[in-house]
């Protein structure tokens, strides 16, 4: 009986060694054309798809509201390795909302936001 637990216990450690390097860390640096942070700024990121959403059996959060601090950085942590959606919406900004492909162990993700359009009315 034991012999046969640490077999099923061996085998699986690879497959869990493996979860753990497809797992990512992920950055978002919000700044403005010119290239000032923008503080306190929405962050909202979405896994779309990707390598695995489960960690050993348990369901890993796969959705993520954070805010930017006085760098414009929101640290985001780790998730899966995959497809995710970003969007920042921020006070006095266009909205950015892109869709990128995480594969690499670290990301820093560089988003440059415009100033709004303006406004035009046919009345």
């Amino acid at each position: 009986m034991t012999r046969r637990l640490l077999i099923g216990l061996t085998a699986g450690l690879p497959m869990a060694l493996r979860a753990e390097k497809e797992m990512v860390t992920l950055q978002v640096e919000v700044k403005d054309l010119q290239g000032k942070p923008i503080d306190r700024a929405s962050v909202v990121v979405r896994f779309v798809k990707g390598r695995s959403k489960a960690k050993f059996g348990k369901k890993i959060k796969t959705s993520w509201e954070l805010r930017t601090n006085q760098l414009g950085v929101a640290k985001i942590p780790p998730i899966p390795q995959g497809q995710i959606l970003v969007q920042v919406i921020a006070k006095g900004y266009q909205t950015y909302g892109e869709a990128h492909e995480i594969d690499e162990e670290e990301k820093t993700l560089e988003v440059r936001l415009k100033p709004p359009q303006p406004q035009y009315s046919a009345h």
